[in-house]
């Protein structure tokens, strides 16, 4: 089983090495995927004191927080840049769309290769990308499109965008990993309370998440079947999103929303406010 490993930046972002090492100790020159270095100092550490070697960089768009770390990593080693074709990335190599396949080996005898497979995902930028990686189970890195029962802001993409690329992660399968970038799923869990308090799946996840801080634990990643049980940004389609929503639509003076693409409007918008 490949190795995820989350070094913690910023305020709460989260910078993503992935290594076919089953364990992060007595690695000896292994090979690594650096996914977002918003920040190089705490990753060239990480890498010289467990003695890991960057293979690449994945880069999902463009956000300083996502590509600040990148210039300094290559001022130490020449690895390929792959990121958004659309966007504007440091030192990009690789420029990558929609089904890309990106194939990394690993050296050493007891070492796979990863594959992965680029998903176009814009909303929260307009040219972001995420990067999905086919097994039992599968893992998306998603950067700031799908967070832990939330979703990204919108910058530089549109609404019916982000809506569609939620769907499309929504078509991966249930057991499918979410790594994305940002510890907001507290925050995130009481929005989705307001919308649903009913729902006890969302009841059952904030008593967990809220147990995980407290221990000082993080919460991603998350499993797509749970995502699609408490994220509301996901459940645009269901009774009583849809209720929510026009409560909220009605309260606000906006326009009623009439199908799922304005339920994800409307409470996209009354999140931006929350």
């Amino acid at each position: 089983m490949n190795n995820v490993i989350a070094i913690p930046v910023f305020q709460d972002n989260y910078i993503w090495l992935l290594t076919s090492e089953k364990s992060t100790d007595n690695n000896n020159g292994q090979p690594v995927i650096i996914i977002d270095p918003g920040d190089a100092q705490p990753v060239l550490e990480y890498l010289h004191t467990h003695h890991l070697i960057p293979a690449a960089i994945f880069i999902t768009h463009q956000c300083y927080d996502h590509v600040g770390g990148i210039k300094a990593i290559l001022n130490q080693y020449v690895i390929p840049v792959y990121g958004p074709a659309t966007e504007i990335v440091p030192c990009m190599t690789h420029p990558v769309r929609q089904d890309d396949l990106i194939t990394i080996n690993s050296t050493g005898a007891n070492n796979g290769g990863h594959c992965f497979q680029v998903l176009d995902v814009p909303g929260h930028t307009a040219g972001h990308v995420a990067y999905f990686q086919k097994g039992t189970p599968g893992r998306l890195f998603c950067g700031d499109t799908l967070f832990a029962a939330g979703c990204g802001r919108l910058h530089t993409g549109l609404y019916h965008e982000m809506f569609h690329s939620l769907q499309k992660i929504a078509a991966l399968p249930d057991e499918t990993l979410i790594y994305c970038a940002h510890e907001y799923t507290v925050a995130n869990l009481k929005f989705a309370c307001q919308l649903e308090p009913d729902n006890t799946d969302l009841q059952a996840r904030m008593a967990k998440t809220q147990q995980m801080r407290k221990l000082g634990h993080i919460t991603i990643p998350s499993q797509l079947s749970e995502e699609k049980k408490t994220n509301p940004f996901l459940r645009c389609h269901t009774p009583a999103i849809i209720a929510a929503a026009k409560r909220y639509a009605e309260a606000a003076g906006l326009p009623q929303p009439s199908d799922a693409t304005s339920v994800f409007r409307t409470i996209r918008d009354w999140k931006d406010r929350f």
